[in-house]
This record gives C-alpha cells, sequence and structure tokens, in this order.
C-alpha cells in the first residue's frame, strides 16, 4: 500500500513539472502574430524618429531679394533723413538735385535737357590757378537760362559729383520753395535757422547763409532790395 502511494506521489510530481516547463516555454515563445505586430511598432517607433529628425532642421529661406538688392548709389538716396542731401538741393519738374548728387553729361540732359554751354578742366600743377590740391581733377561746367551746375571728378575715372550750384531764374526752387525773386521775409520764415550775414538794412545788398550740418556744406542766398537775387548752393573743396 505505501508502494502505491509513493508510485502516485512521483506520478503526480512528474505531471506537475511538465505543466511547469509546458507554461515556461509558452512564455518564451511569441505567437506570430504578435511578433509581427512587434516588429510594425519597431519600424513605426523608427519612422517616426527619422521624420523627427528630419523637421527639427529647419532651413532658412534664401532672402534674393537681400542677396540681390543694388547698393545705393551717392545721389540716388532717399532724401529723407540726410540732411544734407534733404536740404542742399533744388527741384525742377520731377527731380531733386542736390550737392554730392552724381550727375555725367547723359544724366544733366535727361534731368535739365542739353546745357546751352558746357566747359571741362583738368587741373594741373601749371594750369595757373594754384590748386595743386585738386590735380588731376576733372572740373566741369553746365551753364543753363538761369542755372549753373559744377561737377568734379577725381582721378582715375571716378563718377562726376556735383559741388556746386547758382541759380538766378524763379523756376528753379530749393526745396523748401524759395526763388530768385522771393521777398527776405520769405526767405526768413522758410529758412528760420538761417542768418544774414552783413546785417544790413532791407535796402542794403547782403547775403543770407544757411548751414545745415557744418560749415562745408552751404546754401547761400544773395539779397538784394529786400528780395533774393539769387541763391547758390556748394561744398567747398579742399
Amino acid at each position: 500500500m505505501k508502494w502505491i502511494n509513493k508510485v502516485g506521489a512521483i506520478i503526480l510530481l512528474g505531471i506537475l513539472l511538465t505543466m511547469a516547463l509546458a507554461g515556461c516555454q509558452s512564455n518564451s515563445v511569441k505567437s506570430p502574430e504578435v511578433t509581427e505586430n512587434s516588429a510594425e511598432k519597431n519600424a513605426s517607433n523608427e519612422q517616426a524618429k527619422g521624420e523627427g529628425a528630419s523637421n527639427s532642421t529647419t532651413h532658412a529661406p534664401e532672402n534674393s531679394e537681400g542677396q540681390s538688392a543694388e547698393t545705393i548709389k551717392e545721389g540716388s538716396l532717399e532724401k529723407e533723413g540726410n540732411v544734407v542731401l534733404k536740404e542742399l538741393a533744388f527741384v525742377y519738374h520731377d527731380y531733386t538735385i542736390a550737392i554730392s548728387d552724381t550727375a555725367n553729361k547723359d544724366q544733366m540732359e535727361q534731368m535739365l535737357g542739353k546745357a546751352d554751354k558746357l566747359k571741362s578742366h583738368t587741373y594741373s600743377a601749371n594750369d595757373g590757378t594754384n590748386m595743386d590740391t585738386l590735380i588731376g581733377f576733372t572740373e566741369k561746367v553746365y551753364t543753363y537760362p538761369g542755372l549753373e551746375i559744377k561737377t568734379i571728378s577725381i582721378p582715375e575715372g571716378k563718377q562726376d559729383s556735383i559741388f556746386h550750384i547758382k541759380i538766378t531764374d524763379p523756376k528753379y526752387a530749393t526745396v523748401r520753395n524759395i526763388k530768385a525773386g522771393d521777398s527776405l521775409d520769405t526767405l526768413k520764415n522758410a529758412y528760420p535757422d538761417g542768418k544774414l550775414l552783413g546785417h544790413g538794412a532791407p535796402n542794403e545788398e547782403d547775403d543770407f547763409r544757411y548751414e545745415p550740418s557744418n560749415h562745408v556744406d552751404v546754401m547761400s542766398f544773395r539779397i538784394k532790395d529786400a528780395k533774393v537775387e539769387s541763391i547758390q548752393i556748394y561744398s567747398l573743396l579742399d
């Protein structure tokens, strides 16, 4: 009897061990469906990581406008905000012509028409002008009825630049709308920061000077009989 009980216990223990081993194997080996789903999930995660890496690198848009924008040249500057270019100028039709503007012969003709007279002179050591600081520079003088404009170009083919303007015709007005023939009172109202150099009486000749920035760039009004006789806008040359 004892032997039978012992055999039964051994059989029962064997059954239990077999069931335990089967359970371990089922946990260690996944079904094909589970394996496939896991692989798809991993692939999706890898793809998401790849997209995330791609999106994290942003390229700044190329500013083709900034790259191709032309450099603003002297004379084509907007005169707003620039004291010298804004004030030391006169207006004719749709053009505002100022000291330091670049202007060659073609440009002058486009703005003002063909000059009645054009003179050109290149300074040299023996030209009798005693302008040693300007040796090699070329000065041009454009003469129109009631208007004279002088330009100068430095050596080595640089552009001509306006340095002197003289106006006697009322059709050429300053940017503050002062022209030859205007009264001294009208001039003073337009340029309250200017001054009479001679402090003369209204019937005496005098010069009314306006210097917007320094003592090199000047606007000067010749006064006679309490009226503007002529206007000069100029930049002193070294």
